[in-house]
């Protein structure tokens, strides 16, 4: 099993995960604009899990279009998120995106083995731990 490098000082703290996205993936802004409107007048920390739901969809439904020109550069960000996010982060690449990549019920005409070919080592692995607690309930260790 591969285990992310966690750094002394996170690069990529709660407040700006979804910046180094945006700059890979700018189709994703809107949808980021939307986010931000409707929780701007909520009291306390933003939902990112709610983003990162949003994040899937936009990705399967590009996938489902055949345009996956960005993945590269997304599934680059996915990989930062992992080895130099904050602990929030972390946790949320992997239970907040890859877990929703992997729901079947938001697929119709793809399947989420098609975002296998993107995925970078650390983000691989945590996709696989998502597969193994499906399968069997095995814990997905994310320290």
């Amino acid at each position: 099993m591969t285990r992310a490098v966690v750094p002394a000082v996170f690069a990529i703290p709660y407040e700006r995960m979804f910046e180094p996205l945006l700059v890979a993936d700018p189709s994703f802004q809107p949808a980021w604009d939307r986010f931000l409107d409707e929780w701007c007048d909520k009291k306390g920390d933003l939902p990112l899990y709610l983003a990162l739901s949003s994040l899937a969809r936009h990705l399967i439904g590009r996938l489902a279009a055949g345009d996956t020109q960005a993945f590269p550069a997304v599934f680059d960000v996915v990989e930062r998120w992992h080895l130099e996010g904050d602990p929030y982060v972390r946790e949320a690449a992997t239970i907040g995106l890859i877990e929703d990549l992997q729901n079947d019920g938001l697929h119709h005409t793809t399947q989420p083995a098609d975002f296998e070919r993107w995925l970078r080592p650390v983000s691989r692995n945590f996709w696989e731990q998502v597969e193994k607690y499906w399968s069997d309930g095995t814990p997905i260790l994310l320290d």
